[in-house]
Protein backbone atom coordinates (compact mmCIF):
# COMPACT_ATOMS: atom_id res chain seq x y z
CA UNK A 1 0.00 0.00 0.00
CA UNK A 2 1.56 3.29 -1.13
CA UNK A 3 1.11 6.05 1.47
CA UNK A 4 1.01 9.46 -0.21
CA UNK A 5 1.06 12.68 1.81
CA UNK A 6 -0.36 15.70 -0.04
CA UNK A 7 0.63 19.12 1.28
CA UNK A 8 -1.34 22.11 -0.07
CA UNK A 9 1.00 25.02 0.64
CA UNK A 10 0.15 27.88 3.03
CA UNK A 11 -3.36 28.30 4.50
CA UNK A 12 -5.15 30.17 7.28
CA UNK A 13 -3.28 33.32 8.28
CA UNK A 14 -0.65 32.56 5.64
CA UNK A 15 -2.17 33.37 2.25
CA UNK A 16 1.01 32.68 0.33
CA UNK A 17 1.48 34.66 -2.85
CA UNK A 18 -1.37 36.93 -3.95
CA UNK A 19 -2.04 38.41 -7.37
CA UNK A 20 -4.61 38.98 -10.09
CA UNK A 21 -7.49 38.43 -7.70
CA UNK A 22 -6.46 35.00 -6.42
CA UNK A 23 -4.52 33.60 -3.45
CA UNK A 24 -1.96 30.82 -3.43
CA UNK A 25 -3.51 29.10 -0.40
CA UNK A 26 -6.83 28.66 -2.21
CA UNK A 27 -5.31 27.34 -5.44
CA UNK A 28 -3.05 24.83 -3.68
CA UNK A 29 -5.95 23.44 -1.64
CA UNK A 30 -8.09 22.96 -4.73
CA UNK A 31 -5.31 21.18 -6.60
CA UNK A 32 -4.33 19.06 -3.60
CA UNK A 33 -7.90 17.98 -2.93
CA UNK A 34 -8.37 16.91 -6.54
CA UNK A 35 -5.07 14.97 -6.51
CA UNK A 36 -6.24 13.09 -3.41
CA UNK A 37 -9.63 12.30 -4.91
CA UNK A 38 -8.14 11.12 -8.20
CA UNK A 39 -5.68 8.80 -6.48
CA UNK A 40 -8.19 7.29 -4.07
CA UNK A 41 -11.03 6.88 -6.56
CA UNK A 42 -9.05 5.71 -9.58
CA UNK A 43 -6.14 3.60 -8.29
CA UNK A 44 -5.64 0.48 -6.22
CA UNK A 45 -3.10 0.10 -3.44
CA UNK A 46 -2.89 3.73 -2.35
CA UNK A 47 -3.91 5.68 0.73
CA UNK A 48 -3.68 9.45 1.05
CA UNK A 49 -3.42 11.96 3.87
CA UNK A 50 -3.27 15.75 3.62
CA UNK A 51 -1.54 18.37 5.73
CA UNK A 52 -4.75 20.41 5.59
CA UNK A 53 -8.21 19.93 4.11
CA UNK A 54 -9.53 23.43 4.79
CA UNK A 55 -8.31 27.00 5.13
CA UNK A 56 -6.27 26.48 8.28
CA UNK A 57 -2.85 27.55 9.50
CA UNK A 58 -0.31 24.70 9.54
CA UNK A 59 3.36 25.30 10.28
CA UNK A 60 6.15 23.82 8.19
CA UNK A 61 7.24 21.57 11.07
CA UNK A 62 3.67 20.36 11.58
CA UNK A 63 3.54 19.34 7.92
CA UNK A 64 6.81 17.41 7.93
CA UNK A 65 6.17 15.89 11.36
CA UNK A 66 2.74 14.64 10.31
CA UNK A 67 4.17 12.90 7.26
CA UNK A 68 7.05 11.42 9.25
CA UNK A 69 4.78 10.16 12.04
CA UNK A 70 2.45 8.52 9.54
CA UNK A 71 5.36 6.85 7.76
CA UNK A 72 4.45 8.24 4.35
CA UNK A 73 6.12 6.85 1.25
CA UNK A 74 6.00 10.13 -0.65
CA UNK A 75 5.50 13.79 0.27
CA UNK A 76 4.03 16.12 -2.36
CA UNK A 77 3.95 19.83 -1.54
CA UNK A 78 1.92 21.98 -3.92
CA UNK A 79 2.63 25.70 -4.41
CA UNK A 80 2.18 28.62 -6.78
CA UNK A 81 5.09 30.83 -7.76
CA UNK A 82 5.51 34.63 -7.79
CA UNK A 83 8.18 37.14 -8.64
CA UNK A 84 8.23 37.14 -12.42
CA UNK A 85 8.17 34.27 -14.84
CA UNK A 86 5.79 31.72 -16.23
CA UNK A 87 5.28 27.97 -16.26
CA UNK A 88 5.92 24.96 -14.06
CA UNK A 89 8.93 23.82 -12.05
CA UNK A 90 9.61 21.25 -9.34
CA UNK A 91 12.10 20.88 -6.50
CA UNK A 92 13.67 18.12 -4.44
CA UNK A 93 16.22 18.44 -1.63
CA UNK A 94 19.73 19.51 -2.58
CA UNK A 95 22.02 16.59 -3.34
CA UNK A 96 19.26 13.99 -3.37
CA UNK A 97 19.47 11.06 -5.79
CA UNK A 98 17.21 8.17 -6.73
CA UNK A 99 14.47 7.32 -5.97
CA UNK A 100 13.62 10.95 -5.13
CA UNK A 101 14.83 12.27 -8.47
CA UNK A 102 13.13 9.39 -10.29
CA UNK A 103 9.82 10.26 -8.65
CA UNK A 104 10.41 13.94 -9.43
CA UNK A 105 10.85 13.13 -13.11
CA UNK A 106 7.64 11.08 -13.15
CA UNK A 107 5.52 13.86 -11.65
CA UNK A 108 7.24 16.72 -13.47
CA UNK A 109 6.97 15.14 -16.90
CA UNK A 110 3.32 14.22 -16.49
CA UNK A 111 2.39 17.78 -15.52
CA UNK A 112 4.33 19.28 -18.42
CA UNK A 113 2.94 16.82 -20.96
CA UNK A 114 -0.67 17.30 -19.87
CA UNK A 115 -0.65 21.09 -19.43
CA UNK A 116 1.79 22.01 -22.22
CA UNK A 117 2.97 24.73 -19.84
CA UNK A 118 6.44 26.24 -20.03
CA UNK A 119 8.98 23.89 -18.46
CA UNK A 120 11.18 25.75 -15.98
CA UNK A 121 13.03 22.59 -15.08
CA UNK A 122 13.58 19.95 -12.42
CA UNK A 123 15.52 21.67 -9.64
CA UNK A 124 16.94 21.16 -6.15
CA UNK A 125 16.64 23.44 -3.11
CA UNK A 126 16.95 23.55 0.67
CA UNK A 127 13.22 23.94 1.40
CA UNK A 128 12.05 22.72 4.81
CA UNK A 129 9.40 20.29 3.55
CA UNK A 130 11.80 18.47 1.22
CA UNK A 131 14.67 18.56 3.72
CA UNK A 132 12.92 17.53 6.96
CA UNK A 133 10.74 14.75 5.58
CA UNK A 134 12.12 11.24 6.04
CA UNK A 135 10.64 10.00 2.76
CA UNK A 136 11.22 11.13 -0.85
CA UNK A 137 9.62 14.54 -1.31
CA UNK A 138 8.80 16.97 -4.07
CA UNK A 139 7.65 20.59 -4.08
CA UNK A 140 5.87 21.79 -7.22
CA UNK A 141 5.48 25.42 -8.29
CA UNK A 142 2.42 25.69 -10.49
CA UNK A 143 2.68 28.89 -12.47
CA UNK A 144 3.15 32.52 -11.40
CA UNK A 145 0.25 34.17 -9.63
CA UNK A 146 1.56 37.65 -10.52
CA UNK A 147 1.68 36.81 -14.23
CA UNK A 148 -1.69 37.60 -15.82
CA UNK A 149 -1.51 34.74 -18.31
CA UNK A 150 -0.61 32.15 -15.68
CA UNK A 151 -3.20 33.56 -13.27
CA UNK A 152 -5.92 33.22 -15.89
CA UNK A 153 -5.03 29.55 -16.21
CA UNK A 154 -5.17 29.14 -12.43
CA UNK A 155 -8.66 30.67 -12.43
CA UNK A 156 -9.79 28.02 -14.92
CA UNK A 157 -11.42 25.00 -13.27
CA UNK A 158 -10.55 22.71 -16.16
CA UNK A 159 -6.90 23.75 -16.09
CA UNK A 160 -6.67 23.14 -12.34
CA UNK A 161 -8.12 19.69 -12.92
CA UNK A 162 -5.46 19.07 -15.56
CA UNK A 163 -2.73 20.16 -13.14
CA UNK A 164 -4.12 17.78 -10.54
CA UNK A 165 -4.32 15.02 -13.12
CA UNK A 166 -0.64 15.51 -13.94
CA UNK A 167 0.32 15.19 -10.28
CA UNK A 168 -1.89 12.12 -9.76
CA UNK A 169 -0.70 10.29 -12.87
CA UNK A 170 2.91 11.14 -12.07
CA UNK A 171 2.54 9.67 -8.59
CA UNK A 172 0.85 6.61 -10.11
CA UNK A 173 3.78 6.22 -12.52
CA UNK A 174 6.33 6.57 -9.72
CA UNK A 175 4.69 3.89 -7.56
CA UNK A 176 3.42 1.66 -10.38
CA UNK A 177 -0.15 2.06 -9.15
CA UNK A 178 -2.75 -0.04 -10.91
CA UNK A 179 -5.94 1.58 -12.11
CA UNK A 180 -9.14 0.24 -10.63
CA UNK A 181 -11.15 -1.88 -13.00
CA UNK A 182 -14.32 -0.27 -14.29
CA UNK A 183 -17.47 -1.78 -15.68
CA UNK A 184 -20.31 -0.48 -17.80
CA UNK A 185 -22.40 -0.36 -14.62
CA UNK A 186 -20.12 2.14 -12.88
CA UNK A 187 -21.90 5.31 -11.81
CA UNK A 188 -20.93 8.67 -13.28
CA UNK A 189 -21.63 11.88 -11.38
CA UNK A 190 -22.46 14.82 -13.61
CA UNK A 191 -22.73 18.50 -12.73
CA UNK A 192 -25.73 20.08 -14.45
CA UNK A 193 -26.13 23.86 -14.62
CA UNK A 194 -29.26 24.12 -16.74
CA UNK A 195 -31.97 22.29 -18.69
CA UNK A 196 -33.96 23.83 -21.54
CA UNK A 197 -36.58 22.92 -24.11
CA UNK A 198 -34.92 25.38 -26.48
CA UNK A 199 -31.45 24.36 -27.69
CA UNK A 200 -30.47 27.97 -28.34
CA UNK A 201 -30.82 28.75 -24.65
CA UNK A 202 -28.75 25.71 -23.73
CA UNK A 203 -26.04 26.64 -26.22
CA UNK A 204 -25.95 30.17 -24.83
CA UNK A 205 -25.45 28.95 -21.25
CA UNK A 206 -22.79 26.48 -22.37
CA UNK A 207 -20.92 29.27 -24.18
CA UNK A 208 -21.00 31.40 -21.05
CA UNK A 209 -19.71 28.51 -18.95
CA UNK A 210 -16.82 27.99 -21.36
CA UNK A 211 -15.93 31.68 -21.08
CA UNK A 212 -15.83 31.15 -17.31
CA UNK A 213 -13.36 28.32 -17.73
CA UNK A 214 -15.62 25.26 -17.64
CA UNK A 215 -15.58 22.40 -20.13
CA UNK A 216 -19.32 22.57 -20.93
CA UNK A 217 -21.40 20.25 -23.10
CA UNK A 218 -25.04 20.22 -24.21
CA UNK A 219 -26.77 16.83 -24.14
CA UNK A 220 -30.31 15.92 -25.18
CA UNK A 221 -31.92 13.89 -22.41
CA UNK A 222 -35.62 13.33 -21.66
CA UNK A 223 -36.59 15.86 -24.35
CA UNK A 224 -34.55 18.57 -22.64
CA UNK A 225 -31.24 20.13 -23.65
CA UNK A 226 -29.11 19.77 -20.53
CA UNK A 227 -25.92 21.74 -19.92
CA UNK A 228 -23.26 19.81 -18.02
CA UNK A 229 -19.77 20.83 -16.94
CA UNK A 230 -18.32 17.52 -15.88
CA UNK A 231 -18.64 13.77 -15.53
CA UNK A 232 -16.79 12.03 -12.72
CA UNK A 233 -16.40 8.51 -11.37
CA UNK A 234 -16.02 9.98 -7.89
CA UNK A 235 -18.79 12.07 -6.35
CA UNK A 236 -16.33 14.19 -4.38
CA UNK A 237 -14.77 15.40 -7.63
CA UNK A 238 -18.22 16.31 -8.95
CA UNK A 239 -19.02 18.19 -5.75
CA UNK A 240 -15.74 20.11 -6.01
CA UNK A 241 -16.71 21.16 -9.54
CA UNK A 242 -20.19 22.05 -8.28
CA UNK A 243 -18.71 24.31 -5.60
CA UNK A 244 -16.62 26.09 -8.23
CA UNK A 245 -19.69 26.61 -10.43
CA UNK A 246 -21.69 27.99 -7.51
CA UNK A 247 -18.91 30.47 -6.83
CA UNK A 248 -19.37 31.69 -10.40
CA UNK A 249 -23.11 32.15 -9.85
CA UNK A 250 -24.50 29.04 -11.56
CA UNK A 251 -27.44 27.03 -10.28
CA UNK A 252 -26.22 23.45 -10.02
CA UNK A 253 -27.28 19.93 -9.35
CA UNK A 254 -25.19 16.73 -9.22
CA UNK A 255 -26.82 13.87 -11.12
CA UNK A 256 -25.80 10.22 -11.09
CA UNK A 257 -26.06 7.93 -14.09
CA UNK A 258 -25.23 4.23 -14.26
Amino acid sequence: MAKIFIDPGHGGTDSGAVGNGIREKDITLRIGTMVRDMLVSEYEGVTVRMSRTSDETVSLSQRSNAANSWGADYFVSIHVNAGGGTGFESFVYTGTGAPTTTYQTAVHNRVINLTNWGDRGKKQANFHVVRETNMPAILTENGFIDNASDANKLKNASFLSTLARGHAEGIADAFNLKRKETTEDDTLYKVQIGAFRNKTNADSLAAQARRDGFDAAVLLRDNLYKVQIGAFANRANAEAMEDRAKEEGYSTIVLSES
